[in-house]
């Protein structure tokens, strides 16, 4: 299986000035299909391709050698440009925690509690699909448990109008509205819990 820092040249074909597309296979045997269009990333991976070695992403160190990217490179940089200790799969659990509470402010208000469950099975699919993982896997490592908590309870759809309302004000402005929305009730949740 293959993941961002392990394909290979062949993985990727870009056409074009901008139309990049990855055909892989990832963890669990799941196929990976994604279209992307973006004349820089295009660019990038073109010149990635050039370089000599099967593997897509590493570059020229100062003795011309290439040199792989890993994981550990990504976490690196990542915790450079953001001075945090953030890694990738932070960014990818965010990005699923907020799809999900998206995924489940868009739900009707259950009547009972296996419409509840039903609701939170299909959130979860929808994710894991976007994600490229199993709903289990999804549900278990990509998206916080307040938020799915917080929806059997029945306060998660309040809880994010009223977050939304509130940080509004707020200086989040690097964030999308969802975004902010989701990270202020995540702090209010686990400020209670602790």
């Amino acid at each position: 299986s293959f993941g961002l820092t392990t394909l290979r040249s062949r993985h990727v074909k870009v056409e074009g000035e901008s139309r990049i597309r990855f055909d892989f296979r990832g963890k669990s045997g799941t196929e990976h299909h994604i279209d992307l269009r973006n004349r820089k990333l295009a660019a990038i991976v073109r010149r990635c391709q050039g370089l000599p070695g099967q593997e897509l992403f590493q570059y020229l160190d100062d003795e011309g050698q290439p040199q792989s990217v890993g994981s550990t490179e990504v976490n690196a940089y990542l915790k450079e440009i953001s001075g945090e200790d953030f890694t990738a799969k932070d960014f990818r659990t965010w990005a699923g925690t907020v799809m999900a509470a998206m995924a489940l402010q868009a739900q009707e208000v259950f009547e009972n509690k296996s419409q509840a469950k039903k609701n939170l099975k299909d959130a979860i699919s929808a994710v894991a699909k976007v994600l490229g993982n199993t709903p289990a896997v999804c549900r278990k490592c990509y998206v916080h448990p307040a938020v799915l908590e917080s929806y059997l309870d029945g306060n998660l759809i309040e809880g994010l109008k009223k977050q939304t309302e509130e940080t509004l004000a707020e200086s989040l402005s690097d964030l999308r509205s969802e975004e902010a929305a989701v990270l202020s009730f995540l702090r209010e949740k686990l400020a209670k819990k602790s």
